[in-house]
């Protein structure tokens, strides 16, 4: 075939193809939107006596002083801590895992909420903040409670992941507190991953 004809060739391909074949024009407008979330997303402290996010039975209330409070902190914290879990396990992770966290470890971090907030009273109780991130990587931190005024961390909440010769990996969550300058740690339970290496932290 001629240099010429082949050439023909292509441009009739080229010009009948035009417009069958349209790359979504929306890519950069999803990245765009990601990172404004991602930003959003990242917040260093969440105080109790700020309306939440996460939406929940109950709603504001006001102190005498005008200051609005969440009416049920305890509810708000655990869905807070629900979340700060997810996101420190990752999907990964929490896909597999996710029976034993919603029936055993979800609940008795509630639990250790509730104790927490039945210590303080209620009037301490809605200056609560779930603060800080949860670190990625190999790092423990779920995330701390503390009061919002003062900034005092009450309650540090971690996973460790443990290795046991014979048995495999398991997560061990548990949590220290304020009463003995965070020193003990306070079981809230172990979940089984398997005899592989599970991945990082929030990993996708």
């Amino acid at each position: 075939m001629k240099r010429w004809m082949r050439k023909g060739f292509v441009a009739l391909v080229a010009v009948m193809t035009l417009g069958m074949y349209v790359p979504s024009i929306d890519i950069d407008a999803k990245v765009a939107d990601q990172g404004k979330i991602e930003k959003e997303d990242s917040f260093k402290t969440t105080p109790l006596h700020l309306k939440s996010t996460i939406p929940y039975e109950g709603g504001l209330d006001y102190s005498s002083d005008g200051d609005a409070y969440v009416s049920d902190p305890v509810q708000w914290m655990a869905d807070q801590a629900k979340e700060q879990t997810i996101t420190k396990l990752g999907p990964k992770i929490y896909q597999k895992v996710e029976d034993e966290m919603e029936e055993v470890i979800l609940p008795r971090i509630e639990e250790v909420i509730q104790q927490l907030t039945v210590e303080l009273g209620e009037d301490r109780t809605r200056y609560l903040e779930v603060a800080e991130t949860p670190s990625a990587g190999y790092g423990e931190r779920i995330f701390n409670v503390q009061d919002g005024r003062t900034e005092e961390v009450l309650a540090k909440f971690h996973v460790r992941r443990d290795n046991r010769p014979g048995e495999g990996y398991w997560f061990n969550f548990h949590y220290h507190s304020y009463k003995d300058q965070f020193e003990e740690h306070y079981v809230i339970g172990d979940v089984y991953w398997d005899k592989n290496t599970p991945p990082k932290w929030m990993t996708s």
